[in-house]
This record gives C-alpha cells, structure tokens and sequence, in this order.
C-alpha cells in the first residue's frame, strides 16, 4: 500500500531566500530530530542536481541504518524531489515545492512512501514516527527563517 503525508509551511521570505535553504543537503541535519542521529555520509558540499546521490547515517528506533536518496527531480527554485535508493522502505518519494504567494513562499512537502509489513507497523510505529519528525521540521522551520514564538 502506497502512503501520503502532505504537508505545507508559509513563510514571509521570498522564493529567493528560502529555495537555497532546501537545495543546501547539509541544512538537512538542522531539520531532523536529534533523537534520529541523523548524519550526511557524502561529503560536503553536494552539488543539487538531478542525478545527485546522498549518503545518510541515521537511528531509527535506535536501529543504526544507511540510507541512500537520488535527487530524481531538480527545477530550481520551484521543485526538486528525492527518491531512496536503498533504506527502510520499500518506496520514499519525498516532492518539495516552493510557491511564490501572498508576500512570500509556500512550501509543500508530499511524501509517498511504503513499509514493509505495513497493516503491522504503520499504525503504532511508522505514522506516528513520521508525524513527528514532520511536527519538528516544522518548528525547526520556523526558527530557521525567524518565524518561532519568543
């Protein structure tokens, strides 16, 4: 079974600030809960192209793991999308947009992806796990481009 998570964040800063945030790889690690140990393996810095490989080291559950995605998609500043090529899922197709409206950018995420043993692991493991990291992209987002309470 095929999964979607579909998530947007507005942000009051033009495409051209916020488009080289997401096309810079080594931004990724500021983004993605400290609990994953989330760590580039490819060094830095990785041209963004379309084609363009990279190498992670990551905890998941405390599971060490590699994960490798290809940049299968890449239209700056509008788009890019990431594909796993090897990790723990069967598919992960992440879509990122960027959209110029109102005064700023909106940003779309739109994740399809699989699981192994899915009807077991989705409900009390996986989702929850994504909904996380997504609720901590979010806030680490919004300190990012200055948007977090005081």
């Amino acid at each position: 079974m095929v999964r979607t998570l579909a998530t947007e964040q507005f942000f009051p800063r033009s495409i051209g600030e916020v488009f080289p945030f997401f096309a810079d790889a080594g931004n990724l690690e500021r983004i993605t809960p400290p609990i994953l140990r989330f760590r580039i393996v490819t060094p830095l810095p990785i041209e963004m192209r379309q084609g363009a490989l990279i190498d992670y080291r990551l905890r998941l559950r405390g599971v060490p793991m590699r994960w490798r995605t290809r940049i299968s998609v890449w239209e700056p500043p509008h788009r890019f999308v990431d594909e796993q090529v090897r990790g723990p899922y069967r598919l992960w197709r992440h879509t990122h947009t960027f959209e110029e409206r109102d005064g700023g950018t909106l940003c779309r995420d739109v994740v399809e992806y699989r699981v192994p043993l899915d009807a077991l692991v989705h409900g009390p493991l996986v989702g929850p796990d994504l909904a996380r990291i997504f609720a901590f992209r979010r806030q680490a987002l919004d300190e990012v481009f200055g948007l977090a309470p005081v």
